[in-house]
């Protein structure tokens, strides 16, 4: 069973940067995608990015341009750029681990981390 705990969210004026991070506690399987997705108030869950094994990359309409996810496989991490932000970004960002890059079917999910975004 893989632990993700994340890190990362904050406060931030829109227009401002954060990067989140989500480290693994076990060997992320070399055949596993990680993904973010995200919840903002009164809003269903979304998927925000994710990544296949091989680097390939998807992202939400509403993010591209904006965010850029990676992986460094050799320290079990993902990491979730965000730039250009807006006060609809603020949601708890949430990490997981997927069976592929698509369909995202998600095995495992991290705690979540809270972003806000002020206007």
């Amino acid at each position: 069973q893989v632990q993700l705990v994340e890190s990362g969210g904050g406060l931030v004026q829109a227009g401002g940067s954060l990067r989140l991070s989500c480290a693994a506690s076990g060997r992320i399987s070399s055949f596993n995608a990680m993904a973010w997705y995200r919840q903002g108030p009164g809003k269903p869950r979304e998927l925000v990015a994710g990544i296949s094994t091989s680097g390939s990359t998807k992202y939400a309409d509403s993010v591209k341009g904006r965010f850029t996810i990676s992986r460094d496989n050799a320290k079990n991490t993902v990491y979730l750029q965000m730039n250009s932000l807006k006060p609809g970004d603020t949601a708890v960002y949430y990490c997981t681990v997927n069976r592929a890059l698509w369909p995202p079917i998600v095995t495992s999910w991290g705690q979540g981390t809270q972003v806000t975004v002020s206007s």
